[in-house]
């Protein structure tokens, strides 16, 4: 999994626990917040590295329109020579070079 996908899950449990109205909701978005660490710690992430900015800088570049997130995921796994497992194949088709898979469509 790629780090840019580590920030999604973060910034989303943090929005979560600046919400809180209630002491049971903040419980709960700690806990949830908990068991995202713990997911994340147990399995390897694939970093933003300098080949992935220089693939990120060249995609831009050349004006691939999809979203920043989605793209700097592209870059990292364009820049690791891997294969990106998604549902969004709209967006990721449109990234040259990317290779990817569904694995909810039925060969």
């Amino acid at each position: 999994m790629t780090i840019i996908t580590f920030e999604e899950q973060v910034r989303g449990r943090f929005n979560v626990i600046r919400k809180a109205d209630s002491a049971d909701k903040l419980v709960t978005a700690y806990s949830r917040l908990q068991a995202t660490y713990n997911f994340f710690n147990s399995i390897n992430l694939i970093g933003f590295s300098q080949e992935a900015a220089n693939c990120y800088t060249e995609l831009l570049r050349q004006k691939i329109r999809i979203g920043t997130q989605d793209l700097r995921i592209a870059s990292i796994v364009i820049s690791n020579d891997g294969t990106l497992v998604t549902r969004n194949r709209r967006d990721f088709s449109r990234v040259p070079g990317l290779q990817f898979e569904d694995w909810t469509i039925e060969n």
